[in-house]
Order: structure tokens, then sequence, then C-alpha cells
């Protein structure tokens, strides 16, 4: 069973889709309807934007979920997946790969999805950080005992665990954690607590963004981030994609699911090999590839 998944928020890099573009009909005609959607250049920026420019959240995440979603549309007949799922932004591309939202639909949920992240890190200081080398437990247990928001966020594979919360109980965290024998506790370039409590005042204006999206009847499952399992009723994958803003990112148990579930290699589609690796980090032989044309 071939299993296709998408990457996150990360991936992106000056230059992306650029070749897609150059070579594909259908994907100039997609570049195109985005712009339109859009209502600004996103292209320009994807294809000669500064590295600065890219990472902001409102580029950063239609970019990436356009380059997936665009790939995966002019791979044409070869592209038939048994299984889906994108690591937090990646969902949606996951969700248009399954047939349960149109590309023009996620495209506006991704872009109100990253503005209102956007606007939800504005309203206090807060940041994520890198815990390596630690059982997930021990994380989550010294997580609680620290006064202020700070709660795992990203399960990535074994041994690397990604917490979220408010930069002074993030400091707090990274300092216990390293006592408890953490090889690293790296405080991440980013501008906010994703999927902690602090996006609660995205997760409300997305919830109702996403309740009045058509969703369809998925052509295959998508394993979720938040149930890390495989969904197919499209009012339950509504629910799991509000929750998913607040919630952490279960990433780990979604690879061990697929492989039980009977996944016998798995396709990377997007910019990046980031999810390969994770793949590796929890069965050093299974077979993964990235997505080419």
């Amino acid at each position: 069973m071939k299993a296709y998944v998408f990457p996150g928020q990360g991936a992106q890099f000056t230059g992306m889709g650029k070749d897609l573009y150059d070579n594909s009909s259908l994907a100039k005609e997609m570049f195109n309807k985005a712009n339109e959607v859009l209502g600004f250049d996103i292209t320009k920026i994807m294809f000669e934007g500064s590295e600065d420019e890219l990472k902001q959240t409102k580029v950063t995440q239609p970019a990436i979920f356009l380059h997936s979603t665009i790939l995966a549309a002019c791979l044409g007949e070869s592209f038939q997946p048994d299984m889906v799922a994108g690591h937090s932004l990646g969902e949606f591309s996951a969700l248009v790969a399954n047939g349960t939202l149109s590309f023009e639909d996620a495209l506006r949920l991704v872009y109100k999805r990253a503005l209102a992240m956007q606007k939800a890190c504005e309203i206090e200081p807060s940041t994520m950080a890198a815990i390596l080398g630690l059982d997930d437990e021990i994380v989550e247990n010294i997580c609680k005992e620290i006064n202020g928001v700070v709660v795992a966020a990203n399960y990535n594979c074994p041994g690397q665990l990604v917490i979220s919360g408010s930069v002074n109980a993030i400091e707090e965290a990274c300092v216990k954690l390293t006592e408890a024998g953490a090889k690293r506790a790296l405080v991440l370039p980013v501008g906010g607590a994703f999927h902690s409590p602090l996006m609660e005042p995205a997760r409300e204006e997305l919830a109702t963004a996403i309740e009045n999206t058509i969703f369809n009847q998925p052509k295959c499952p998508i394993y979720q981030n938040v149930t890390a399992t495989g969904v197919s009723d499209p009012e339950e994958i509504k629910r799991n994609l509000v929750s998913q803003l607040t919630a952490p990112v279960r990433w780990t148990q979604t690879m061990n699911q697929m492989i039980a579930d009977g996944a016998s290699e798995v396709i990377e589609v997007g910019p990046g090999k980031v999810l390969q690796g994770l793949f590796k980090k929890v069965d050093r032989a299974f077979p993964c590839s990235s997505a080419a044309l």
C-alpha cells in the first residue's frame, strides 16, 4: 500500500515550484489560479523571494501547500494513494490529494489559517523548542511542572519532541529538560507557539471558515495529526482539522499506525525530505522516496 505524505512549515526554499511552472501547463495554470485566489503574486515570492520573505507565515504556508498540491496534480494517473497524511499544514495538502477539499477551497483555508496564526502570535510573546534524546513521557511530565503555558506540540519521531508555549515557560522548560538528560533543548526560530493553547484565537477563526467549506467523501483515509488514525468521515475530518491548531501533531504515532495498517512504502510530496527522514527514524529499512515527475 502506498502512503503519500505532505510536509509542513519549514520546508520552504527560494525557487520552489519553478521547475513545475516551467515544465507543465497544468502547473502554470494552477499557480496563476493561486495568484488570483490570494490576490497577490505568490509565485514571484516563491520563485525569486528572499529567505526572509518566504519565512513569513502568511507566505510560507500557502507556498508549501502550493508546491505539494501542484506536484501531486502533475503526477497524473500515477498518483494513486492508498492512504495520506500531512505534518501540520501538510494536512491541507493531503486533503486535496485524497479529494476531500478542492484546490481553491483548501488554498483559501490555508491562507486564512496562516493569517489567523500570525495574528495569534502577536497577542503574546511565544515560541517553540526542540527537545532531543528524552522519552516523550519525561518531557510531558516536566512541562506539567512549569508555571505558564508549555506543552508537547510535535511528536516528530522517537527521541525528538517539540514543545510550544510562552517565551518564559519555554526557557524554564529547556533548563529543566537539559538537567533531566536531554541531549539538546534548542529554542527554534519561530514567531509563535503553534499547536498550543495560545493558538485558541486562531482556532476559533479557522473553525468558522471550515464550517462554511464543502468537505467531500475522501478517496482514501487521511491519517490526521490529532488522532494518528485513518479517518474517512468528512465531519470528523473537519473537527480534527480545527482541533489541530491547539492540539499536538502526533507524527510518531501516525507513522507507526500507517505502517501497522499496511503501508509498504512512503512517498513525500512537496519541498524537502524531512518526513522521509522521520520515517527512517522509526524503521531504517522502510522504503521512502520523493515524488518526481
